[in-house]
């Protein structure tokens, strides 16, 4: 029996109960006790007590009541649903913007001394986990290109990044359907993304030439997986054959954790956005890149800190990790002092023209809209 049940059904029997002699106290009581599943000690305070009264939670009042919890699923979910190191410093970015008839000081207040575990537990009901697969196609032309793990000087200034494809095949790799390609620059966590067709180097290869145009950054390394799409002579003459060329390297075949950074925006970056269905409807292209450049991507790199990893020591068995203070992308490139006059004046105009509650609510409209339509032609080609 539910607890709603239980107390209809005690608001019948309590009545009944008082009014009773004893005999038939002791028949009601013994029914009270199977029907809820109760200590007959307990059963008779709760038949004898008054029924407005309850019991109160044990210890102090919770600091963190309903209302809050509201506001702070409210900025979790806008921020794209991260994690609760990063939110804590996203908040004090994101609070100045945000409106809403029930905020109050206090609120506010709490919003700004919250801390990581704490949102972790008012959150934790709003969360969920799930998987995906992988389309990754080994090259033959890999002995050309040099296989090399990451090194420090590569995380010292901007520049060196990392890519991957992401498949939105649903749950079956065959046929034609959309593919993302996403490149991350390991100092700053700065990222891209970028929809196309296929993964055939041509066009990998167009995506990649749109995304460096746009980096607030000069491309000096570029760091792949094995996969045919990067293993190719069309990027290996791309990258080598300019004034400065582009180090151009592989990581090891099979292990993910090579290429780790770019590895976890595969998540955060493009299942947060398009989630895990099968995109085979060419048309949906123009806007999914409407999506990543013009929406997405700003919010990530401007409005959403990332943590960066400064010191990992072994001790015994285990292994120690040491974190950075969450920052922006946007603040890391600006505190690198790498950046050409011109590029970061450029970001810093950007950053200004933009509202990151104004950016989350035409993203929202853009993605019902675009699963609107992919919903639409699945039903018309059925």
């Amino acid at each position: 029996m539910t607890s709603g049940a239980r107390k209809e059904y005690l608001k019948v029997i309590r009545e009944r109960y008082l009014q009773s002699s004893k005999s038939e106290k002791t028949a009601i009581l013994n029914e009270f006790c199977r029907v809820c599943c109760y200590d007959r000690k307990y059963a008779i305070r709760v038949l004898n007590r008054p029924l407005d009264s309850s019991a109160k939670r044990p210890g102090p009042k919770s600091y963190y009541d309903d209302l809050f919890i509201e506001h702070l699923a409210r900025l979790w979910k806008a921020m794209g649903n991260i994690c609760s190191k990063k939110m804590v410093m996203a908040v004090s970015l994101w609070l100045p913007y945000y409106r809403h008839p029930k905020l109050t000081e206090e609120i506010k207040e709490k919003l700004l001394k919250v801390s990581s575990p704490t949102i972790d537990r008012c959150l934790k009901r709003f969360k969920e986990n799930q998987k995906g697969l992988s389309g990754t196609k080994t090259s033959y032309f890999k002995n050309q290109i040099a296989l090399e793990l990451l090194k420090e000087s590569d995380l010292k200034v901007p520049g060196f990044v990392e890519a991957d494809t992401v498949a939105h095949c649903g749950t079956s790799l065959l046929g034609q359907f959309a593919w993302t390609l996403t490149v991350t620059d390991l100092y700053s966590g700065w990222t891209e993304n970028r929809a196309t067709w296929s993964k055939d180097s041509y066009r990998i290869l167009k995506v990649i030439m749109e995304i460096e145009d746009g980096l607030p950054f000069y491309l000096q390394g570029f760091a792949s997986d094995n996969g045919s799409e990067f293993i190719n002579e069309n990027l290996v003459n791309y990258f080598g054959n300019r004034k400065v060329p582009v180090n151009f390297v592989r990581r090891r075949p099979y292990k993910k954790n090579d290429n780790a950074h770019v590895e976890q925006k595969n998540f955060t970056h493009v299942r947060n956005v398009f989630g895990y269905e099968r995109i085979d409807q060419r048309v949906l292209l123009d806007l999914m890149n409407e999506i990543y450049r013009s929406y997405w991507n700003p919010l990530q790199n401007y409005f959403t800190p990332s943590l960066k990893l400064e010191l990992k020591v072994r001790v015994g068995s285990r292994v120690k990790k040491k974190y950075g203070p969450a920052k922006t992308p946007y603040q890391r490139l600006l505190e690198s002092n790498s950046l050409s006059s011109f590029k970061r004046d450029l970001m810093i105009k950007e950053y200004q023209s933009f509202n990151p509650f104004k950016l989350r609510r035409i993203l929202d409209e853009k993605i019902s809209q675009f699963f609107r339509i992919m919903d639409v032609r699945e039903k018309k080609s059925a």
